[in-house]
């Protein structure tokens, strides 16, 4: 999608600061970071939201769940570590582009926090 800001940085056209780059998924840091670690992560290809999760393209969001497994042990995340993903407009996704806020380095509440 030619307007859709994760496609664009995940294209390159938007820089970012990258902690995690394969041929599927990229990883980069919350520009307004909610925790210590505060990561992006998202598919390379245009997925709108998880309504949009198909047989065909499941594997991605498998994927990136290692990726985030991957990132936990690099970032020394083993107290835990939140994984946030919206969902629709009253869900509170504001970019049309599936993707995953993992979040870690402090203690979390529930349900806010």
């Amino acid at each position: 999608m030619n307007d859709c800001i994760f496609c664009k940085i995940a294209s390159g056209e938007i820089p970012s600061t990258k902690v995690y780059e394969d041929d599927t998924v990229l990883g980069f840091k919350d520009l307004s970071p909610q925790a210590p670690v505060h990561v992006l992560l998202i598919p390379k290809t245009h997925i709108t939201s998880v309504d949009d999760v198909t047989p065909e393209n499941s594997a991605v969001v498998a994927h990136i769940f290692e990726v985030a497994a991957k990132l936990a042990k690099e970032f020394g995340l083993s107290n835990g570590y939140r994984i946030v993903t919206n969902c629709g407009e009253d869900g509170g996704q504001t970019v049309k582009h599936l993707h995953f806020h993992m979040m870690g380095g402090r203690a979390f509440g529930w349900p806010a926090g």
